[in-house]
């Protein structure tokens, strides 16, 4: 049986300076954990700088999709919020 509500998908932003890609370097929460709106997500990586990126809804990390040490293109999904 699928779980009601809202999904919200977890994307890796437009980077700038031509950069197509991140490394996720740590997610601060785990699968089936409950994030806040604006908390601190999950850190990524490119060849310039480390950022953090914020959730973008509160609800639950319910779904990883790219794993720390894997990378992502930018518009790819990392995760999603239910």
């Amino acid at each position: 049986k699928r779980r009601e509500g809202p999904m919200t998908k977890v994307v890796l932003p437009e980077l700038g300076e031509g950069i197509q890609k991140a490394t996720v370097s740590y997610w601060y929460f785990k699968e089936g954990e409950k994030v806040n709106e604006k908390d601190d997500l999950v850190e990524l990586t490119t060849d310039k700088a480390t950022f953090n990126l914020p959730s973008p809804s509160s609800g639950i990390l319910s779904e990883i999709f790219i794993h720390e040490g894997d990378a992502a293109n930018v518009g790819e999904a990392l995760a999603i919020i239910e």
